[in-house]
């Protein structure tokens, strides 16, 4: 099968597969250095060494190019998570510190700039806007996963629970510039183990 491009050659699907990763690779670093609106597509085709065509051959808008960022930001994000999870399948608080061990070392990475979910949330609060749509579902995918840790931990209130542990750490994905070095992660067990404490009792 061969795709069209810009001019009259012709690429294999392998190439614009490439093509279309690089694209998506270039804008993803741009969109979470500087900020999705101030990122235009010129400045992502040009130092993806693409012409604008080509990228809006493979990315309709510049919104859905926006949304394909988060979503590979998603992805990754719940790899490492289901990783960590399957390792502790059979202990819910051990799992639970182990989320906090990761996400805490994830905060203090120096060119750590937050969260790429609340990030463009931010930039972009038009409900229908499609990468705030891609947001808001990781957001309730991370309550959903962090429900079925509280219900494993027999929480009197699991949804209460879920919803304090998404809280402390959603606050710790913005809060990476507070934090002393190397304090994160204890930051976040004990404030995990607290909680837990409390819903159990």
């Amino acid at each position: 099968m061969i795709i069209a491009m810009d001019t009259s050659k012709t690429v294999p699907v392998s190439g614009a597969k490439e093509v279309k990763d690089r694209i998506l690779e270039t804008a993803s670093a741009l969109f979470y250095k500087q900020g999705v609106r101030a990122v235009g597509v010129d400045l992502v085709a040009e130092q993806a060494g693409v012409a604008k065509t080509s990228l809006y051959r493979h990315f309709g808008t510049k919104d859905d190019l926006v949304a394909a960022f988060l979503r590979r930001e998603d992805e990754d994000f719940w790899q490492t998570w289901d990783r960590v999870a399957q390792r502790h399948a059979d202990d819910a608080i051990a799992e639970l510190e182990a989320h906090c061990h990761w996400i805490g070392e994830r905060v203090e990475r120096p060119n750590y700039r937050g969260c790429p979910q609340i990030n463009v949330a931010a930039e972009f609060p038009e409900a229908d806007h499609p990468a705030r749509k891609v947001a808001l579902a990781h957001k309730l995918e991370l309550r959903r996963r962090l429900k079925g840790i509280a219900e494993r931990l027999a929480a009197k209130r699991s949804d209460e629970l879920a919803g304090q542990l998404t809280l402390f750490i959603n606050g710790a994905f913005v809060s990476a510039q507070i934090f002393h070095a190397g304090e994160a992660t204890g930051i976040l067990i004990a404030t995990a183990h607290t909680l837990v404490a409390a819903a159990r009792a």
